[in-house]
């Protein structure tokens, strides 16, 4: 089996480096691309920093994050605010993602998709106007548990942002420290990494096997110096 290929590089690099594989794979339809990782991997700074590069490569982008595709919190957290479980089998309507995006813009798909059926700051329900992508536009889609076997084979390339989980936690506290203003929040940041989020994480990888998955890998812990891995299995060799 040919081996993995390693890369290591600044920023610009990686960025360039992801819009390539993207123009390696062809489909027949827009491409759907997942940018999956644990919170606060860095996975929507990525998704949004390879958004400009496509788009200044005159590619249609369609910019969409699993946090538009939450149940309301009354299902999220029906088994406890900290329930690891409760995280991953109750928080995303994947059957929702599933037929107003990801099936749309798939193969045989009609093409006009919703990239949202959720508001978070109203917990009520969203119904965007529905909009017809073009053939050739691109997809990028930033989010947890993204290569679970429901999504699994929606997707036409799979990359994993990874970062040990002890860095998510300091990364966490410092966002919502910077957000408040103070460290009131910081307790409960913590509490809900211990309890929820990274607990959560440990079951994807136990079950799915995420990286197993992927297409690229980026080892994102160095953000100005990140890694990169490109699988062997992976569809931009196949093309």
């Amino acid at each position: 089996m040919r081996e993995a290929a390693m890369d290591q590089g600044t920023r610009g690099e990686l960025i360039s480096r992801l819009a390539e594989a993207i123009r390696s794979v062809t489909t027949a339809h827009p491409l759907r691309v997942a940018i999956d990782g644990p919170p606060a991997a860095g996975k929507t700074t990525l998704a949004d920093e390879l958004a400009v590069v496509l788009r200044a490569q005159d590619r249609d982008v369609i910019r969409a994050t699993i946090d538009d595709f939450l149940f309301p919190r009354a299902q999220r957290y029906r088994r406890g605010q900290y329930s690891a479980e409760g995280c991953y089998f109750d928080a995303h309507d994947h059957a929702a993602l599933c037929r107003v995006l990801l099936d749309p813009l798939g193969p045989g798909g009609d093409r006009r998709f919703q990239h949202a059926v959720y508001d978070r700051d109203t917990d009520t329900p969203s119904s965007p106007s529905a909009t017809t992508a073009p053939a050739d536009a691109v997809l990028l889609f930033d989010g947890v548990f993204l290569l679970r076997p429901e999504l699994i084979d929606r997707w036409d390339l799979r990359i994993f942002v990874s970062v040990p989980f002890e860095q998510t936690v300091d990364r966490a506290r410092d966002r919502g420290t910077a957000l408040a203003g103070s460290t009131a929040d910081t307790a409960e940041i913590e509490r809900s990494w211990r309890n929820r989020y990274i607990p959560s994480q440990q079951l994807y990888f136990a079950t799915v096997r995420p990286t197993d998955h992927a297409d690229i890998i980026v080892y994102n812990d160095q953000l100005q110096r990140p890694t990169w891995e490109v699988r062997p299995h992976s569809s931009i060799h196949r093309i």
